[in-house]
């Protein structure tokens, strides 16, 4: 199945050379800002509470009193004291946030407001502001077909910026999807549990199982990012697109009822497959795309939780 590319290449040297630091670091402080401002107002208090007590730690042990919770029962002290007692936990102070962010070719296309990476990037200034706010670590993976890149979490707002800016700036070396790969890397580098957002648009397959045993050991939540055209294509004449499989390039008729049915049905095959791979594991999956501010949706997900 074809799928839209953007022209010309996002991963052109005269693009890369034309973008100055102090351009970066413009767009940087502009990243910054928005997104900040948006965590403060909007989302402190919604995430903390969307995230507090999923990481508990245990207390101490203390007799039991009535309406306490049966499945707290500590057998083995109970047994050696003849009388009921429970464990007690205490919300972690500190949390882990962690960002599985797709950089493959996909995620440089738009026809909106927005490409699909810039979208990304506000959406993570969001988190990551929403976390070191309320104290916790930050981290990323970056994955393409292959792992890119690893920052390990910090807290801070210097290492928020770096994050925004690797956002901006970074270029992946390969230009397919594997999240199957990119999920065993996680599992592998984060022994601890954490919260973890799945950033992709899922244009991949074959990764339920990854899914499924990250899902069991963290705190795992899938962002789905479109943009319309991948959806409903309008009828614009032809338009360049790769094939999802063999990375050969072809002219799409978007003229042709039956082309733009094609397009439907392989955007929803993808979306429903994993929302379906996201239920099994008991996880949550949202949507934002690029024509639309993903404030809305970010809010119904943390009200979700609550």
């Amino acid at each position: 199945m074809y799928a839209l590319i953007p022209i010309p290449s996002p991963f052109s040297e005269d693009d890369a050379e034309a973008r100055s630091t102090q351009d970066l670091l413009k767009e940087v402080r502009k990243i910054e800002i928005k997104t900040k401002d948006i965590s403060n107002h909007l989302f402190s208090g919604e995430y903390h509470s969307a995230f507090k007590g999923r990481g508990m730690s245990f207390s101490e042990v203390r007799e039991y009193q009535y309406g306490d919770d049966v499945r707290n029962i500590d057998w083995n002290v109970t047994a050696r004291f003849n009388e009921p007692y429970i464990k007690v936990y205490e919300e972690e102070r500190e949390l882990t946030v962690m960002l599985l962010i797709d950089v493959s070719e996909s995620s440089f296309f738009g026809t909106k407001k927005q490409l699909k990476n810039e979208l990304i990037t506000n959406f993570c200034g969001v988190i990551a502001f929403s976390a070191i706010n309320n104290n916790d670590k930050i981290g990323v993976i970056f994955f393409s077909e292959k792992i890119e890149k690893f920052i390990p979490p910090k807290k801070g707002k210097s290492h928020v910026l770096r994050i925004i800016r690797e956002l901006l700036a970074f270029k992946p070396s390969a230009s397919g999807t594997d999240i199957d790969q990119a999920l065993r890397y996680f599992s592998n580098v984060m022994k601890k549990k954490c919260i973890t957002f799945l950033i992709s648009d899922f244009m991949d397959d074959g990764y339920e199982h990854s899914l499924k045993f990250t899902a069991r050991r963290h705190d795992l939540v899938g962002v789905h990012v479109y943009d319309p055209w991948e959806k409903n294509l309008p009828t614009i004449g032809l338009v360049r697109a790769r094939d999802a499989e063999t990375g050969e390039t072809a002219w799409m008729d978007t003229g042709s009822k039956n082309v733009r049915n094609k397009q439907y049905a392989h955007f929803r095959e993808n979306e429903d497959r994993a929302r379906e791979v996201f239920r099994r594991a008991g996880s949550d999956l949202l949507s934002i795309q690029t024509d639309r501010p993903f404030i809305n949706a970010l809010m119904a997900f943390f009200k979700k939780r609550n």
